[in-house]
Protein backbone atom coordinates (compact mmCIF):
# COMPACT_ATOMS: atom_id res chain seq x y z
CA UNK A 1 0.00 0.00 0.00
CA UNK A 2 1.28 3.41 -1.18
CA UNK A 3 1.94 5.38 2.15
CA UNK A 4 3.52 8.93 2.74
CA UNK A 5 5.05 10.36 6.33
CA UNK A 6 4.97 13.36 6.70
CA UNK A 7 8.16 14.27 9.48
CA UNK A 8 7.20 18.31 10.77
CA UNK A 9 10.50 18.27 12.97
CA UNK A 10 10.06 22.07 11.70
CA UNK A 11 6.06 22.34 11.59
CA UNK A 12 4.51 22.69 8.56
CA UNK A 13 2.44 25.06 6.03
CA UNK A 14 0.76 24.94 2.92
CA UNK A 15 3.38 25.65 0.53
CA UNK A 16 6.17 23.30 2.31
CA UNK A 17 3.70 20.55 1.48
CA UNK A 18 3.59 21.72 -1.99
CA UNK A 19 7.54 21.79 -2.19
CA UNK A 20 7.62 18.67 -0.61
CA UNK A 21 5.62 17.01 -2.82
CA UNK A 22 7.37 17.81 -6.18
CA UNK A 23 10.54 17.48 -4.38
CA UNK A 24 9.58 13.91 -3.62
CA UNK A 25 8.63 13.61 -7.57
CA UNK A 26 5.39 15.26 -8.63
CA UNK A 27 6.40 16.71 -11.98
CA UNK A 28 5.50 20.67 -11.23
CA UNK A 29 3.68 21.08 -14.99
CA UNK A 30 1.64 17.98 -14.12
CA UNK A 31 0.45 19.74 -10.72
CA UNK A 32 0.07 22.94 -12.86
CA UNK A 33 -2.18 20.93 -15.20
CA UNK A 34 -4.37 19.97 -12.66
CA UNK A 35 -4.85 23.15 -10.80
CA UNK A 36 -6.06 24.62 -13.99
CA UNK A 37 -9.52 22.47 -13.29
CA UNK A 38 -10.12 25.05 -10.38
CA UNK A 39 -10.73 27.29 -13.56
CA UNK A 40 -9.44 30.23 -11.32
CA UNK A 41 -7.42 32.91 -13.71
CA UNK A 42 -4.06 34.84 -12.15
CA UNK A 43 -1.77 32.53 -10.57
CA UNK A 44 0.88 30.39 -11.80
CA UNK A 45 3.30 28.01 -9.46
CA UNK A 46 7.14 28.92 -9.41
CA UNK A 47 9.58 26.12 -8.21
CA UNK A 48 13.10 26.61 -6.83
CA UNK A 49 15.60 24.43 -5.26
CA UNK A 50 16.96 26.31 -1.52
CA UNK A 51 19.23 25.30 0.68
CA UNK A 52 18.68 25.35 4.41
CA UNK A 53 21.08 24.45 7.11
CA UNK A 54 23.03 22.13 4.14
CA UNK A 55 20.33 20.43 3.04
CA UNK A 56 18.43 20.80 -0.59
CA UNK A 57 15.05 21.20 -0.69
CA UNK A 58 12.38 22.89 -2.86
CA UNK A 59 10.72 26.24 -2.66
CA UNK A 60 7.28 26.78 -4.03
CA UNK A 61 6.05 30.02 -4.18
CA UNK A 62 2.04 30.50 -5.94
CA UNK A 63 2.55 33.69 -8.11
CA UNK A 64 -0.89 35.29 -8.20
CA UNK A 65 -2.29 38.58 -9.88
CA UNK A 66 -4.88 39.17 -6.83
CA UNK A 67 -4.48 41.75 -4.34
CA UNK A 68 -6.20 41.22 -0.86
CA UNK A 69 -9.28 39.08 -1.18
CA UNK A 70 -11.64 38.17 1.70
CA UNK A 71 -13.79 35.39 0.93
CA UNK A 72 -16.63 33.22 2.95
CA UNK A 73 -16.62 29.66 3.01
CA UNK A 74 -19.25 29.50 0.59
CA UNK A 75 -17.39 31.16 -1.33
CA UNK A 76 -14.31 29.03 -1.55
CA UNK A 77 -16.70 25.81 -1.86
CA UNK A 78 -18.50 27.16 -4.88
CA UNK A 79 -15.18 27.86 -6.63
CA UNK A 80 -14.40 24.21 -5.78
CA UNK A 81 -18.00 22.86 -6.27
CA UNK A 82 -17.82 24.41 -9.96
CA UNK A 83 -14.41 23.35 -10.72
CA UNK A 84 -13.41 19.88 -13.26
CA UNK A 85 -11.65 18.26 -10.37
CA UNK A 86 -12.43 14.74 -9.22
CA UNK A 87 -14.93 14.03 -6.96
CA UNK A 88 -12.56 12.77 -4.55
CA UNK A 89 -10.08 15.84 -4.58
CA UNK A 90 -13.00 18.38 -4.15
CA UNK A 91 -14.01 16.41 -1.40
CA UNK A 92 -11.18 16.49 0.94
CA UNK A 93 -10.26 19.98 -0.52
CA UNK A 94 -14.00 21.05 1.07
CA UNK A 95 -13.19 19.36 4.58
CA UNK A 96 -9.72 21.22 5.03
CA UNK A 97 -11.87 24.66 4.38
CA UNK A 98 -14.35 23.48 7.12
CA UNK A 99 -12.13 22.38 9.56
CA UNK A 100 -10.06 25.67 9.24
CA UNK A 101 -14.19 27.81 9.33
CA UNK A 102 -14.74 26.02 12.52
CA UNK A 103 -11.28 26.70 14.00
CA UNK A 104 -11.77 30.44 13.21
CA UNK A 105 -15.46 30.54 14.12
CA UNK A 106 -14.69 29.18 18.07
CA UNK A 107 -12.02 31.83 18.13
CA UNK A 108 -14.08 34.34 16.94
CA UNK A 109 -17.06 33.31 19.21
CA UNK A 110 -18.91 32.88 15.70
CA UNK A 111 -20.65 30.38 13.32
CA UNK A 112 -17.86 28.74 10.34
CA UNK A 113 -20.58 30.29 7.75
CA UNK A 114 -20.02 33.65 8.89
CA UNK A 115 -16.37 33.80 9.16
CA UNK A 116 -14.96 35.72 6.67
CA UNK A 117 -11.81 34.32 5.79
CA UNK A 118 -8.72 36.65 5.19
CA UNK A 119 -4.81 35.03 4.50
CA UNK A 120 -6.75 31.86 3.99
CA UNK A 121 -9.12 32.82 1.54
CA UNK A 122 -6.22 34.39 -0.74
CA UNK A 123 -6.26 32.42 -3.95
CA UNK A 124 -2.72 31.44 -2.92
CA UNK A 125 -3.96 29.81 0.17
CA UNK A 126 -6.92 27.74 -2.42
CA UNK A 127 -4.10 26.49 -4.64
CA UNK A 128 -1.79 25.40 -1.87
CA UNK A 129 -4.92 23.59 0.06
CA UNK A 130 -6.02 22.07 -3.72
CA UNK A 131 -2.63 21.71 -4.80
CA UNK A 132 -1.71 19.40 -1.67
CA UNK A 133 -4.44 17.12 -2.40
CA UNK A 134 -4.03 16.54 -5.84
CA UNK A 135 -0.29 16.02 -5.28
CA UNK A 136 -0.49 12.84 -2.71
CA UNK A 137 -3.05 12.33 -5.57
CA UNK A 138 -0.28 12.52 -8.37
CA UNK A 139 1.78 10.17 -5.70
CA UNK A 140 -0.57 7.26 -5.72
CA UNK A 141 -0.62 7.80 -2.07
CA UNK A 142 -3.61 5.46 -0.56
CA UNK A 143 -2.65 6.32 3.63
CA UNK A 144 -1.16 9.26 4.61
CA UNK A 145 0.81 9.61 8.53
CA UNK A 146 2.64 12.16 10.24
CA UNK A 147 4.91 13.25 13.36
CA UNK A 148 4.04 15.34 16.16
CA UNK A 149 4.24 18.57 15.07
CA UNK A 150 6.70 21.36 15.93
CA UNK A 151 4.33 24.37 16.50
CA UNK A 152 6.73 27.12 17.72
CA UNK A 153 6.06 30.20 19.68
CA UNK A 154 6.44 33.93 19.80
CA UNK A 155 4.40 35.98 18.44
CA UNK A 156 3.05 36.76 14.39
CA UNK A 157 1.11 39.51 12.79
CA UNK A 158 -1.68 38.98 10.99
CA UNK A 159 -5.36 40.82 9.56
CA UNK A 160 -6.42 41.12 13.16
CA UNK A 161 -3.01 42.61 14.54
CA UNK A 162 -0.32 40.58 16.75
CA UNK A 163 -1.44 37.17 17.93
CA UNK A 164 0.82 34.62 19.67
CA UNK A 165 2.24 31.61 18.32
CA UNK A 166 0.89 28.95 17.98
CA UNK A 167 -1.89 30.71 16.22
CA UNK A 168 -5.19 30.84 17.84
CA UNK A 169 -6.88 28.56 14.70
CA UNK A 170 -4.05 26.62 14.70
CA UNK A 171 -4.55 25.06 18.35
CA UNK A 172 -7.66 24.31 17.61
CA UNK A 173 -7.46 22.82 14.25
CA UNK A 174 -4.50 20.52 16.54
CA UNK A 175 -6.77 19.58 19.44
CA UNK A 176 -6.16 15.72 19.69
CA UNK A 177 -2.73 15.63 17.36
CA UNK A 178 0.38 15.37 19.49
CA UNK A 179 2.59 19.15 19.04
CA UNK A 180 5.98 20.20 20.77
CA UNK A 181 7.71 22.80 20.94
CA UNK A 182 11.55 23.97 21.46
CA UNK A 183 11.17 27.36 22.44
CA UNK A 184 11.79 28.69 18.45
CA UNK A 185 10.28 32.11 18.05
CA UNK A 186 8.51 31.84 14.83
CA UNK A 187 5.65 30.44 13.87
CA UNK A 188 6.24 27.47 12.18
CA UNK A 189 2.93 25.66 11.61
CA UNK A 190 0.31 27.90 10.03
CA UNK A 191 -3.42 27.02 10.25
CA UNK A 192 -3.85 25.98 6.59
CA UNK A 193 -0.63 23.36 7.30
CA UNK A 194 -1.83 22.00 10.24
CA UNK A 195 -5.44 22.17 8.52
CA UNK A 196 -4.50 19.75 5.40
CA UNK A 197 -2.73 17.39 7.69
CA UNK A 198 -5.72 17.63 10.04
CA UNK A 199 -7.88 16.23 7.39
CA UNK A 200 -5.83 13.73 5.41
CA UNK A 201 -4.10 11.96 8.30
CA UNK A 202 -4.21 8.67 8.88
CA UNK A 203 -2.41 8.75 12.75
CA UNK A 204 0.55 11.09 14.15
CA UNK A 205 2.86 8.97 15.57
CA UNK A 206 6.31 7.55 14.93
CA UNK A 207 6.87 6.62 10.68
CA UNK A 208 5.21 3.20 10.45
CA UNK A 209 7.40 0.37 9.23
CA UNK A 210 7.91 1.01 5.45
CA UNK A 211 10.07 0.11 2.33
CA UNK A 212 11.18 3.42 1.27
CA UNK A 213 11.11 4.52 -2.37
CA UNK A 214 11.26 8.29 -2.34
CA UNK A 215 12.24 11.26 0.33
CA UNK A 216 11.21 14.97 -0.63
CA UNK A 217 12.09 18.18 1.24
CA UNK A 218 9.42 21.10 1.08
CA UNK A 219 11.89 25.02 2.41
CA UNK A 220 9.57 27.86 4.19
CA UNK A 221 10.72 31.13 3.83
CA UNK A 222 12.73 31.95 6.72
CA UNK A 223 16.42 30.32 7.84
CA UNK A 224 16.27 29.56 11.34
CA UNK A 225 18.05 27.29 14.11
CA UNK A 226 17.51 24.66 12.50
CA UNK A 227 16.65 23.93 9.19
CA UNK A 228 13.31 25.35 7.50
CA UNK A 229 11.85 22.05 6.14
CA UNK A 230 9.34 19.66 5.53
CA UNK A 231 10.20 16.19 4.94
CA UNK A 232 8.11 13.86 3.32
CA UNK A 233 8.94 9.67 3.00
CA UNK A 234 7.20 7.82 0.61
CA UNK A 235 6.99 3.91 0.19
CA UNK A 236 5.16 0.87 0.85
CA UNK A 237 3.20 -0.22 4.42
CA UNK A 238 2.16 -3.79 4.80
CA UNK A 239 2.42 -6.73 2.77
CA UNK A 240 6.15 -7.99 2.17
CA UNK A 241 6.85 -9.43 -1.05
CA UNK A 242 10.89 -10.75 -0.58
CA UNK A 243 11.32 -14.41 0.25
CA UNK A 244 12.34 -13.48 3.53
CA UNK A 245 9.45 -11.59 5.23
CA UNK A 246 6.50 -13.19 3.09
CA UNK A 247 3.64 -11.88 5.12
CA UNK A 248 2.21 -8.67 6.30
CA UNK A 249 3.57 -5.90 8.89
CA UNK A 250 1.54 -3.10 10.00
CA UNK A 251 1.55 -0.96 13.31
CA UNK A 252 -0.53 -1.19 16.68
CA UNK A 253 -0.55 0.39 19.84
CA UNK A 254 -1.50 -1.79 22.88
CA UNK A 255 -3.38 0.57 25.68
CA UNK A 256 -2.65 -0.97 29.40
CA UNK A 257 -4.06 -0.07 33.11
CA UNK A 258 -4.17 -1.61 36.62
CA UNK A 259 -7.67 -1.74 37.80
CA UNK A 260 -8.00 -3.14 41.61
CA UNK A 261 -11.78 -1.67 42.55
CA UNK A 262 -13.79 -2.65 40.27
CA UNK A 263 -16.45 -5.95 39.81
CA UNK A 264 -16.12 -9.04 37.61
CA UNK A 265 -19.47 -8.12 36.09
CA UNK A 266 -18.42 -4.16 35.53
CA UNK A 267 -14.41 -5.54 34.12
CA UNK A 268 -16.78 -7.86 31.82
CA UNK A 269 -18.37 -4.63 30.48
CA UNK A 270 -16.02 -3.44 29.94
CA UNK A 271 -14.28 -5.91 27.71
CA UNK A 272 -17.57 -6.19 25.37
CA UNK A 273 -17.66 -2.20 25.05
CA UNK A 274 -13.69 -2.27 23.88
CA UNK A 275 -14.05 -4.41 21.56
CA UNK A 276 -17.41 -2.79 20.26
CA UNK A 277 -15.67 0.30 19.73
CA UNK A 278 -12.48 -1.42 17.34
CA UNK A 279 -10.51 -2.65 19.53
CA UNK A 280 -8.29 -5.37 17.73
CA UNK A 281 -8.16 -7.68 21.04
CA UNK A 282 -8.54 -7.54 24.45
CA UNK A 283 -7.63 -9.07 27.76
CA UNK A 284 -7.00 -9.13 31.60
CA UNK A 285 -4.15 -10.91 33.34
CA UNK A 286 -3.95 -11.51 36.69
CA UNK A 287 -1.44 -9.00 38.76
CA UNK A 288 -0.77 -8.06 42.25
CA UNK A 289 -0.53 -3.90 43.46
CA UNK A 290 0.69 -2.24 46.24
CA UNK A 291 -0.28 -3.49 49.73
CA UNK A 292 -0.70 -6.71 48.20
CA UNK A 293 -3.79 -5.77 46.82
CA UNK A 294 -4.83 -8.36 43.98
CA UNK A 295 -6.27 -6.48 40.73
CA UNK A 296 -6.16 -6.75 36.82
CA UNK A 297 -4.02 -5.58 34.14
CA UNK A 298 -6.35 -4.18 31.30
CA UNK A 299 -4.64 -4.61 28.17
CA UNK A 300 -6.33 -3.25 25.02
CA UNK A 301 -5.07 -3.79 21.18
CA UNK A 302 -5.36 -0.99 18.78
CA UNK A 303 -5.30 0.20 15.52
CA UNK A 304 -3.29 3.41 15.39
CA UNK A 305 -6.02 5.20 14.42
CA UNK A 306 -8.70 4.31 16.60
CA UNK A 307 -6.38 4.72 20.03
CA UNK A 308 -7.62 7.88 20.97
CA UNK A 309 -11.16 6.84 20.80
CA UNK A 310 -10.05 3.64 22.55
CA UNK A 311 -8.57 5.38 25.23
CA UNK A 312 -11.63 7.85 25.88
CA UNK A 313 -13.39 4.76 26.56
CA UNK A 314 -10.70 3.08 28.94
CA UNK A 315 -11.26 6.17 31.33
CA UNK A 316 -14.80 6.52 30.89
CA UNK A 317 -15.99 3.01 31.98
CA UNK A 318 -13.38 1.89 34.11
CA UNK A 319 -11.81 3.34 37.26
CA UNK A 320 -8.06 4.32 36.52
CA UNK A 321 -7.35 7.78 36.48
CA UNK A 322 -4.58 6.77 33.11
CA UNK A 323 -3.31 4.82 30.57
CA UNK A 324 0.25 3.52 29.33
CA UNK A 325 0.62 3.47 25.55
CA UNK A 326 3.37 0.93 23.52
CA UNK A 327 3.55 1.29 20.11
CA UNK A 328 4.39 -2.19 18.51
CA UNK A 329 5.14 -3.78 15.37
CA UNK A 330 3.18 -6.33 14.10
CA UNK A 331 3.86 -9.09 11.66
CA UNK A 332 1.14 -11.12 10.45
CA UNK A 333 0.01 -14.11 7.92
CA UNK A 334 -2.17 -12.42 4.60
CA UNK A 335 -5.67 -13.46 5.64
CA UNK A 336 -8.52 -13.59 3.82
CA UNK A 337 -12.05 -14.79 4.12
CA UNK A 338 -14.11 -17.64 1.84
CA UNK A 339 -17.31 -19.46 2.50
CA UNK A 340 -17.08 -22.73 2.12
CA UNK A 341 -19.85 -25.10 1.63
CA UNK A 342 -20.28 -28.21 3.81
CA UNK A 343 -23.16 -30.90 3.83
CA UNK A 344 -24.54 -29.18 7.05
CA UNK A 345 -24.87 -25.29 5.58
CA UNK A 346 -22.40 -22.44 4.35
CA UNK A 347 -19.85 -21.58 6.93
CA UNK A 348 -17.05 -18.90 6.63
CA UNK A 349 -13.43 -19.64 6.90
CA UNK A 350 -10.14 -17.57 7.47
CA UNK A 351 -7.46 -18.40 5.59
CA UNK A 352 -3.76 -17.30 6.65
CA UNK A 353 -0.77 -17.81 3.80
CA UNK A 354 2.73 -16.58 3.98
CA UNK A 355 3.49 -15.60 0.29
CA UNK A 356 1.81 -18.43 -1.68
CA UNK A 357 1.28 -21.10 0.84
CA UNK A 358 -1.45 -21.36 2.68
CA UNK A 359 -0.82 -22.14 6.58
CA UNK A 360 -3.64 -22.79 8.28
CA UNK A 361 -7.66 -22.43 7.80
CA UNK A 362 -10.35 -20.79 10.94
CA UNK A 363 -13.29 -21.76 10.44
CA UNK A 364 -15.55 -18.81 12.19
CA UNK A 365 -16.67 -19.79 15.28
CA UNK A 366 -20.74 -18.01 15.06
CA UNK A 367 -21.36 -20.12 11.96
CA UNK A 368 -20.11 -23.56 13.48
CA UNK A 369 -21.99 -22.78 16.54
CA UNK A 370 -24.99 -22.00 14.82
CA UNK A 371 -24.34 -25.24 12.54
CA UNK A 372 -24.19 -27.14 15.44
CA UNK A 373 -27.18 -25.87 17.28
CA UNK A 374 -29.39 -26.43 14.31
CA UNK A 375 -28.23 -30.02 12.94
CA UNK A 376 -28.00 -31.10 16.52
CA UNK A 377 -24.55 -32.75 15.56
CA UNK A 378 -21.44 -31.87 17.74
CA UNK A 379 -19.71 -28.72 17.25
CA UNK A 380 -15.87 -30.26 16.38
CA UNK A 381 -17.35 -31.78 13.56
CA UNK A 382 -18.77 -28.60 11.74
CA UNK A 383 -15.42 -27.34 12.56
CA UNK A 384 -13.82 -30.29 10.80
CA UNK A 385 -15.84 -30.88 8.13
CA UNK A 386 -15.43 -26.49 7.23
CA UNK A 387 -11.56 -27.28 7.44
CA UNK A 388 -11.79 -30.16 5.05
CA UNK A 389 -13.90 -28.10 2.46
CA UNK A 390 -11.24 -24.97 2.58
CA UNK A 391 -8.78 -27.72 2.26
CA UNK A 392 -10.03 -28.81 -0.26
CA UNK A 393 -11.24 -25.39 -2.07
CA UNK A 394 -7.29 -24.04 -2.06
CA UNK A 395 -6.25 -27.35 -3.41
CA UNK A 396 -8.59 -26.85 -6.06
CA UNK A 397 -7.71 -23.46 -6.93
CA UNK A 398 -4.04 -23.36 -7.17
Amino acid sequence: MKSIYFDCFAGVAGDMILGALVDAGVKLDHLSAELTKLNVAGFKLESNKVVKNGISGTKIDVITEEQKAHRYLKDIIEIIDKSDLSDDVKTRSVRVFQILAVAEAKVHNTTPEKIHFHEVGALDAIVDIVGSVVGLGLLGVDEVYASRIHVGTGFVNCEHGRIPVPAPATLEILHSVPTFSTGIKSELTTPTGAAILKTLVKSFGPMPVMTIEATGYGAGSRDLDIPNLLRVVVGNCGRQTSSSAPFETDQVTLIECNIDDMTGQHLGYVFEQLLETGALDVWFTPIQMKKNRPASLLSVLASNNDVERLIKTVLSETTTLGVRLQRMERRKLAREIITVSTSFGDIRVKVGRMGERVRNFAPEYADCRKLALSNGVPLMDIYTAAKRAAQEQSEKDS
